[in-house]
């Protein structure tokens, strides 16, 4: 028996529950659109089979580990790297069954909606899963993998995806980029130009990755213009490989528009590794709007991912690396913080810049009245910690009232998980069907209006706003 209610995330009240179901019906085979996100081009490249199911479900997924962490289940457990690349557990049946022992964990969560949605609609098994069922789901799942339909490629059209974007370091030479581009295959893998190695002076290696980023980009790179015009190049490199945005996830949304000399200062300073928590930060921020003028130029969009706590422990930084959980969010301002960068281009409509955020208590005060006046501000959907069913409904009751639908851009996944792709797209989609459907059954907004904006909110305007 399905594990999924037909009606999950809808009304309970039945005029609004029907109209939400028509509402779902008109957008839920739309293609996929996914515009931002981390998935591997490695996987696309090759199309070769993904290895067992737990490297498919629990190693990649840190919205899993992290949970099974915070109860006492070491990484060390569930096959997670380590910084140096080797792993402590490789018996993918062993970490299955230990995901499955925990699976009640994620009781109420987003990632049990996603995981339950991509074991029937992936691999077509209905039981719950957990300890009696884990061997039985890791025998099917083992099987599917081993099947052509189950490769990457097939999977890709499987799930109706249009297009994805993929996530760089101007450091990566877009080998697997090349590759799926010189294979022949119609699936369209864009990539997107995430420059935090080299414009974060407490980046690990900093001033070594600006000389290898010069060398990649045929400039030398550790003079203040020779460093700027290595971001062009390798910009104009990125876009070769179908890149449309650019991506910055620093601490704070903080820009600045430093005189030359000040900015020359603190990038010579960043080279040396002197420059104070301060200072690093203000370059970080000085670089936002440099990077924002470039995008006047040569049109990719600029996203920002501000807010995160990364890496906030120390002693799993230091053994285990980035990106393994332990990234938390922080109170965030954006009123004062952009204003630098908006008051030398902000009200430029050639300009493109998507706002996210983990602190909820800007949405209403601060992003969307920003977004609601701005021409070249638009607001990224319900990010990371929020991206659930009730905080892509906060996100729609807070902002539209300021900024409205048009100043959103849709949904992204920002997944490392492939198999959850259409299942978070299907709660996205589900969630905003809700939302209209109350609009219209209390006089907000027109039926036919609502079957308009269900289409916009799934599919085009993510394309608009990311140029795609």
């Amino acid at each position: 028996m399905s594990q999924l209610d037909d009606d999950r995330l809808f009304p309970v009240e039945g005029r609004s529950r029907d109209l939400a179901r028509a509402l779902y019906g008109s957008v839920k085979d739309l293609p996929i659109v996914s515009p931002h996100g981390h998935t591997d081009p490695r996987w696309y490249a090759e199309n070769e089979p993904f290895p067992d199911p737990a490297q498919l479900f629990v190693t990649p997924d840190h919205y899993v580990f992290r949970m099974l962490f915070s109860q006492g289940v070491s990484l060390d457990s569930l096959g997670v790297p380590r910084a140096d690349g080797s792993r402590a557990e490789t018996d993918g049946r062993k970490i299955w069954r230990l995901f499955a022992e925990n699976y009640y964990l994620f009781r109420g969560t987003p990632s049990r909606l996603w995981l339950d949605h991509s074991f029937e609609h992936v691999f077509g098994l209905t039981d719950r899963f957990g300890p009696e069922t884990a061997d039985a789901f890791y025998d099917h799942i083992s099987d599917c993998l081993a099947r052509p339909e189950f490769r990457p490629r097939a999977l890709f059209e499987r799930f109706g995806i249009e297009v994805i974007a993929t996530t760089e370091s101007p450091l990566d030479d877009l080998r697997w980029h090349r590759m799926i581009r010189e294979s022949g295959w119609a699936g369209r893998v864009v990539t997107a130009y995430r420059p935090d190695a080299v414009v974060d002076p407490e980046f690990e290696g900093f001033a070594e990755n600006v000389a290898r980023f010069g060398e990649m980009a045929g400039t030398d790179a550790i003079t203040w213009d020779g460093y700027l015009e290595a971001h062009r190049n390798r910009r104009a490199y990125f876009k070769e490989f179908g890149a449309t945005s650019s991506d910055h996830g620093h601490a704070t949304a903080r820009t600045e528009c430093l005189p030359r000399s000040e900015a020359v200062a603190l990038f010579e300073k960043a080279l040396k590794g002197t420059c104070t928590a301060e200072e690093a930060d203000a370059f970080r921020g000085h670089m936002l709007t440099e990077m924002a003028r470039m995008s006047l130029d040569d049109g990719l969009v600029l996203q920002i991912h501000p807010g995160s706590r990364r890496n906030h422990s120390a002693p799993m930084m230091a053994q285990y690396g980035r990106d393994k959980g332990f990234d938390i969010p922080g109170r965030t301002d954006y009123v004062t913080a952009l204003k630098p960068l908006l008051d030398e281009v902000g009200t430029d409509p050639r300009l493109s810049v998507i706002l996210f955020t983990l602190d909820e208590t800007v949405y209403a005060r601060e992003l969307a009245p920003l977004a609601g006046v701005y021409p070249s501000l638009k607001l990224g959907p319900a990010w990371w910690f929020h991206d659930s069913a009730e905080g892509m409904r906060r996100f729609r009751e807070m902002t539209t009232e300021t900024a409205g639908f048009y100043n959103t851009v849709g949904f992204n996944d920002d997944t490392r998980a492939f198999c959850s792709i259409p299942a978070r797209h299907d709660v996205a989609r589900r969630v905003d069907c809700a939302f209209l459907s109350t609009l219209v059954n209390t006089g907000r907004l027109a039926e036919d209006e609502a079957f308009d904006v269900a289409q916009e909110l799934a599919y085009r305007l993510v394309k608009k706003a990311y140029r795609l």
